[in-house]
């Protein structure tokens, strides 16, 4: 297999596994757990399968297990006992770190045979809340420090949107609610983050509301296209790199002018670029939310 990134530099590992260089260290030097490689000029670095072993090892530690203890089981051993504690307990960091590991192989049997695993105990929106949301999380910062590639993020991503559509095709026969409201769910233009608003359309339509799916990068203009068939709209958008800081606050302005005033419409809205407002000081009609499930619990 052709992988584009094999090798890490310890700080990579410090971004994915969340365990300090510095901790990194003392673990190599005085239990040997890591046996760092190095380049043909002498860089020190570390493989997959060494990535594999730390993650292994951290989850160990986090169970109860003194890393002294850890350093005396076999190697081969180790991932056994981490499968038979996961099997018992904290299902949620083994399955993150058995997606982690799948994005950085790109081994998308070990995703499918961990996302069935998690089938066995949790319904569908359970693992997007209690898994995809959290390695989500962590797989951007990971792109932002340039520990994976955007070909990693992608490949994770569009197994997880493959996941999404499957659960919201089996949901799509629910009977819609006799009510002449109807939510709208699109991205702004230039957004193109739509897992988040993926969801939430799943959600919507499990709970029989009548939910229009417009995607990424919709034109403000075009949203007015809907007004003429709903007595009562409710827009949902995920700013999560669009608008621009610079541009939010005319983009919600402009929103409120063309669509919100004197109709009975409203814009719920979610994402990180709702840091950079007051959203305390948000216009008559428009909502923000900190999280999916804040915005779901008020649906």
């Amino acid at each position: 297999m052709n992988n584009i990134k094999n090798q890490f530099s310890i700080k990579d590992l410090e971004n994915l596994t969340g365990i300090k260089a510095h901790t990194i260290r003392i673990w190599e030097k005085r239990y040997n757990l890591l046996e760092p490689k190095r380049t043909d000029t002498n860089i020190r670095y570390y493989d997959l399968a060494s990535f594999q072993k730390l993650l292994n090892v951290s989850y160990l530690n986090s169970n109860g297990y003194k890393i002294s203890k850890i350093a005396t089981i076999e190697a081969h051993k180790i991932p056994i006992l981490v499968r038979e504690i996961a099997a018992e307990n904290n299902m949620e960091s083994h399955a993150i770190n058995a997606f982690k590991l799948s994005m950085l192989n790109f081994d998308q049997a070990l995703f499918y045979n961990t996302y069935e695993s998690l089938l066995k105990e949790k319904a569908f929106d359970e693992i997007f809340y209690d898994i995809f949301i959290p390695l989500l999380t962590e797989i951007g910062l990971l792109w932002q420090t340039d520990t994976i590639t955007p070909a990693h993020e992608h490949f994770l991503t569009s197994l997880i949107r493959q996941k999404i559509l499957i659960n919201t095709e089996k949901v799509q026969s629910n009977r819609i609610n006799n009510s002449n409201k109807a939510f709208v769910l699109y991205l702004p233009e230039n957004e193109i983050h739509e897992l988040g608003l993926m969801f939430i359309n799943h959600e919507l339509v499990s709970r029989g509301f009548q939910s229009i799916f417009l995607g990424f990068s919709v034109p403000l203009e075009s949203l007015s296209d809907l007004q003429s068939y709903y007595d009562e709209i409710i827009y949902i958008s995920y700013f999560t790199v669009k608008p621009e800081k610079s541009k939010i606050d005319d983009y919600i302005k402009d929103f409120h002018k063309l669509l919100i005033d004197k109709t009975n419409t409203k814009l719920w809205i979610l994402g990180k670029m709702l840091n950079t407002i007051d959203i305390d000081k948000l216009p008559k009609g428009i909502s923000a939310f900190k999280s999916i499930q804040s915005l779901i619990d008020n649906v």
